[in-house]
């Protein structure tokens, strides 16, 4: 992870290294493996500047130390050495990468990623420390000068598929400007430059509902950037038909060069198999995950212990059927992010009064409320997630709280790694960062299994 904080974390590299230095700690001490005090210095020099000299010797020290037990390390610390390219056979580039869901999704398929584009190095972090792919496939910049990189360059221009989900907010009914020619839509102009440059066999752009209202506009945008020569196709997709649990629709863009395979084969094939998912609801994925209670104590992240959950814990879970298909059948003996935060005395009353499926205007919270003369405006202040349904969308906003995510059962919020298993994330998939960006990230990301859903679909007509 050296690497990755020295080329995409320049300002804050030291920082960044110190708290590497702690998770490394922590998960030796936790593995049982002494630290080996050496002189030794297995990193390039080139690491070194900008470092303070005693985190310069600890890091050193510490990859001595995973380098020589490298054979019998965990899966978990094998995460933060040795990157290297994956052997899958199909091709595609991955633009607003996020944190890597939908990579992960195109990864199960049978995808692999030569290009990953994503302007924040925060979420990227996350994206680069789970999949195992060498740092020069990153261009975490904006995508306007993706087209320059030499890597780009260097591409033979058989690209299978290109991905992303440009943000795109200019799109409303009440807006009535083209959407191309709507300042706020730049991102969503540059991927179609990208797609016009490349001309890739498919490609497949993600968005909010809201876009199926500008449908046959957003149809007439690909033919007049990037030609004819592509058919094209938009599919309203909810992640519960997927077998996830999670009530959550997005658009998807779907668009095929291949006369043979025009994109709405491709759209039919992704909605004929709806009725063989099985459904799921909130607990299948909250299941054999320990419970937490809640956290009274204010601007204290670090805090981790048995009540509020840790960053890094060692345990070997029960599964499900569902977490069995989300882990692949590998069992992953770490919990990662399964993390409580701050509540005030006020709120946790609230989340532990209300019963499931109720939100702030429910009778039994009325006297406590503190929003009681603007009701119509914070009635969605609150709500407690039933684990009989399948949970509302999971979104970004739990980065500031998760109020409108409280736990079935239990007084508080649903955790980092509570929301990543309702986004389909494996337990393996560890959130970098802070608590706070954990949430987001996982907010913005596309539900693995339904990518992998749509990338198999992909896949099944490339073969």
């Amino acid at each position: 992870m050296i690497e990755y904080y020295q080329k995409f974390f320049p300002k804050n590299y030291n920082k960044k290294v110190s708290d590497l230095i702690k998770d490394l700690e922590k998960l030796l001490e936790i593995e049982s493996i002494p630290l080996i005090t050496t002189s030794e210095k297995p990193l390039s020099n080139d690491f070194k500047e900008n470092l303070k000299n005693d985190n310069w010797d600890k890091i050193n020290q510490i990859y001595y130390t995973l380098y020589q037990n490298e054979e019998h390390l965990p899966a978990i610390l094998k995460k933060f050495i040795n990157k290297k390219n994956s052997s899958e056979d199909y091709s595609f580039i991955d633009t607003f990468s996020g944190c890597g869901g939908l990579s992960l999704g195109l990864l199960q398929a049978g995808f692999k990623p030569i290009l990953i584009n994503e302007i924040n190095s925060k979420f990227l972090e996350t994206y680069y420390f789970n999949h195992d792919i060498d740092l020069k496939h990153y261009f975490c910049n904006d995508i306007k000068d993706f087209l320059k990189i030499t890597e780009f360059q260097e591409l033979n221009k058989k690209v299978d598929l290109i991905v992303g989900g440009p943000p795109c907010q200019g799109f409303s009914t009440a807006n009535r400007q083209r959407i191309l020619s709507d300042p706020r839509n730049i991102l969503y102009k540059y991927f179609l430059d990208l797609l016009s440059s490349v001309k890739p066999k498919f490609f497949l752009m993600e968005n909010v509902k809201g876009m199926m209202n500008k449908k046959n506009e957003i149809i007439n945008d690909f033919n007049q950037i990037i030609g004819k020569d592509y058919t094209t196709d938009i599919l309203l997709l909810n992640a519960k038909n997927f077998g996830i649990p999670q009530n959550r629709e997005r658009v998807f863009v779907i668009g095929s060069s291949i006369n043979e395979i025009p994109a709405h084969s491709i759209s039919k094939d992704i909605l004929n198999n709806i009725s063989k998912i099985s459904d799921t609801n909130l607990n299948d994925a909250l299941y054999g995950l320990p419970e937490l209670k809640p956290k009274r104590i204010k601007n204290n992240n670090l805090i981790e212990n048995e009540d509020y959950g840790f960053k890094y814990r060692k345990i070997d879970l029960n599964h499900n059927d569902y977490t069995k298909e989300i882990n692949l059948n590998y069992k992953f003996n770490y919990l990662c992010n399964h993390v409580n935060r701050f509540n005030n005395d006020r709120d946790i009353t609230i989340f532990d009064t209300l019963p499931m499926g109720a939100n702030s205007l429910h009778e039994s919270i009325k006297e406590i409320m503190p929003y009681n003369t603007r009701n119509h405006i914070f009635k969605d202040k609150y709500f407690k997630l039933n684990s009989n349904k399948v949970s509302k969308t999971i979104t970004s906003h739990m980065k500031f709280d998760c109020n409108m995510y409280i736990h079935p059962t239990q007084a508080r919020g649903i955790s980092p790694r509570e929301a990543a298993r309702i986004q389909s994330f494996p337990d393996d998939y560890v959130f970098m960062g802070s608590n706070n960006s954990w949430y987001e990230q996982i907010g913005n990301a596309v539900p693995v299994k339904l990518a992998k859903h749509i990338g198999e679909n992909f896949i099944k007509h490339l073969k």
